[in-house]
C-alpha cells in the first residue's frame, strides 16, 4: 500500500487465525478475542474512530449506525457474501464504500443444501437420534419400519439459479432428480442443456409441481415472504421445502401452520426469520420428524472462512491504493 499510515480496521467477530494474523500484519487491526457480539454502542464507538469496519451478516449496519460514523469512516468490508444487513444506499450518502465476498461460499452451500435435500426425505436425523437415545440397541430392521421417500425420479424446483441454485441443480441432476427452476430469467441455453432443466416464469405453477423446493434467492424486499401462506398452500401434501438462503424468504408462520397439518411432508431448514432465536413450534416439529433444523451453517467450512478473509483484505488493500476495490456494492444494491 502506498500510504505510510496504515488504516485503523474494526473487526467485528472473530476469524481465522490465518486471517486475523495477515490482517494485524497488514493493517491496524482491532481483534474480537473472545468472539462476543458487538454492541450499538461498540459498533457507534468504532464507525467514530476507525478507517474501516469489518462486519459480518450478524451486525446490523443500517442508516442510524451510519449517520453516526466519523470523517475518517471510509469503507464497510463486510465479511459476507449477503449485504441485506447493511444500508448500502446511507453509506453511499456519507461517503463510504460497501464490500462483500461473493463467489466464495458455492460448493460449500450447495453442498449443505444437498445434505437437507437427503436428510428430511430419508429421516436421518430421526434415524441417528434413535441410536442416541438407545446405546444398547434398537428394536432391529423391519420392512415398515422408519420409511422414507425416494430421492431418485422426483422433481426439485429451484428459487434462484444463481451460483448456488445452479450448483444446487448440479448435485440434484446427479442424485436423479428433474430440474425445475424459476428466477427473473432464463438461465444460458448451455447451462440449461446440461441441466436438462425446465423453467418456470409462474412459480405459483412450479410449486403446484414439484416433490422438493429449494430456496437459493437473494433476500431483498421484492423476495421477503415470497413463499407466502398463499403460495405454501400449492405445495403437494407430499413435497419437502429446504431453505439455505435467508430465513424472512418465507412465512415461518405459516410453513409452521403447513407442517402441522400435514399440507407439507416436510422441512430442512439452515436459516430462521428471527435468527438466532427460533421458533419453539419449530423445534417441536423437529423432535416430531417433520423438520430437520441447522444453525446457519450452511457455509460453514475452514476453506469457506478463509477465501472471505482473503477478499477482505484484498477489498481493503486495493481500496486504501487508490483503487476501486473488486467486490465493490454499488448502491441501489443493498
Amino acid at each position: 500500500m502506498t500510504n505510510k499510515k496504515r488504516p485503523k480496521v474494526y473487526i467485528t467477530r472473530k476469524l481465522p487465525d490465518a486471517v486475523e494474523t495477515r490482517m494485524r500484519e497488514l493493517f491496524d487491526a482491532e481483534l474480537n478475542i473472545d468472539d462476543s457480539p458487538r454492541s450499538q454502542p461498540e459498533l457507534v464507538a468504532a464507525m467514530q474512530t476507525a478507517d474501516v469496519l469489518v462486519p459480518t451478516v450478524t451486525d446490523r449496519i443500517d442508516a442510524a449506525l451510519i449517520e453516526q460514523a466519523g470523517p475518517q469512516m471510509k469503507l464497510i468490508a463486510s465479511f459476507s457474501n449477503g449485504i441485506d444487513h447493511i444500508d448500502v444506499d446511507a453509506a453511499a450518502r456519507r461517503g463510504i464504500t460497501v464490500t462483500n465476498t461473493p463467489n466464495v461460499l458455492t460448493e460449500d452451500t450447495a453442498d449443505m443444501t444437498m445434505a437437507l435435500i437427503l436428510a428430511v426425505p430419508r429421516r436421518l436425523v430421526e434415524g441417528a437420534r434413535i441410536l442416541i437415545e438407545n446405546p444398547g440397541g434398537w428394536a432391529g430392521w423391519s420392512p415398515t419400519w422408519m420409511l422414507g421417500r425416494r430421492i431418485w425420479g422426483k422433481r426439485i424446483g429451484i428459487i434462484g439459479m444463481g451460483r448456488i441454485g445452479t450448483a444446487v441443480a448440479r448435485r440434484a441432476k446427479a442424485f436423479g432428480l428433474s430440474i425445475h427452476y424459476h428466477n427473473r430469467k432464463r438461465v444460458n441455453p448451455a447451462t440449461e442443456e446440461a441441466l436438462e432443466a425446465t423453467y418456470w416464469d409462474s412459480l405459483d405453477q412450479m410449486l403446484a409441481r414439484v416433490d422438493i423446493v429449494s430456496v437459493n434467492c437473494p433476500s431483498t424486499p421484492a423476495t421477503f415472504h415470497l413463499l407466502s401462506a398463499r403460495r405454501l398452500a400449492l405445495m403437494q401434501p407430499t413435497s419437502y421445502i429446504v431453505n439455505t438462503a435467508r430465513g424472512d424468504i418465507i412465512d415461518e408462520a405459516a410453513l409452521i401452520q403447513c407442517l402441522r397439518e400435514g399440507k407439507i411432508a416436510g422441512a430442512g431448514l439452515d436459516v430462521f426469520e428471527n435468527e438466532p432465536a427460533i421458533n419453539p413450534k419449530l423445534v417441536k416439529l423437529a423432535a416430531e420428524g417433520k423438520v430437520v433444523l441447522l444453525p446457519h451453517t450452511g457455509s460453514a467450512t475452514i476453506e469457506g472462512r478463509i477465501d472471505m478473509g482473503d477478499k477482505v483484505i484484498i477489498n481493503i488493500r486495493t481500496f486504501f491504493d487508490g483503487h476501486r476495490p473488486p467486490n465493490r456494492v454499488l448502491p441501489g444494491r443493498g
